[in-house]
């Protein structure tokens, strides 16, 4: 086999695995046609790749207290639009709209963020467009 044929076979095949490499998860595990709104304490804020994630204590109905897990958008899109890697920490009192899982657990995905000091920020958007409301 020639150079030139074998270089492109090799290519072909990191091509047809790169999918793999660059595949994203599916959303399917959230119910998008609905929207919670939960209220509650920060008791974690992973600022990480490929998704940043807010751990929230937040009381139900009937006064008990549920760990929540709010999965966001990459730190890269937050940053474009506005967040910061700091601006969330344990112990802040945050009002979160989720698009809920489906399962029932407590946790989703987040939809709008409002901080302590009353700033909205939604889970990315446009480039260049800053989405604090």
């Amino acid at each position: 086999m020639s150079g030139g044929v074998r270089l492109f076979f090799c290519a072909a095949a990191a091509l047809v695995g790169a999918d793999t490499v660059l595949a994203h998860h599916s959303f399917s595990m959230f119910d998008s046609d609905h929207q919670v709104k939960v209220a509650g304490t920060v008791t974690g804020f992973e600022w990480n790749n490929p998704h940043v994630y807010i751990a929230l204590a937040a009381s139900d109905e009937h006064g008990e207290t549920k760990g929540y897990t709010v999965e966001c958008a990459s730190p890269g899109i937050l940053n474009r639009v506005g967040w910061k890697f700091n601006m969330i920490k344990p112990g802040d009192k945050i009002t979160v709209i989720i698009a809920p899982l489906k399962t029932g657990e407590p946790g989703g995905l987040l939809k709008q963020i409002t901080l302590a000091d009353g700033r909205v920020f939604l889970n990315g958007g446009p480039a260049g467009k800053p989405n604090i409301q």
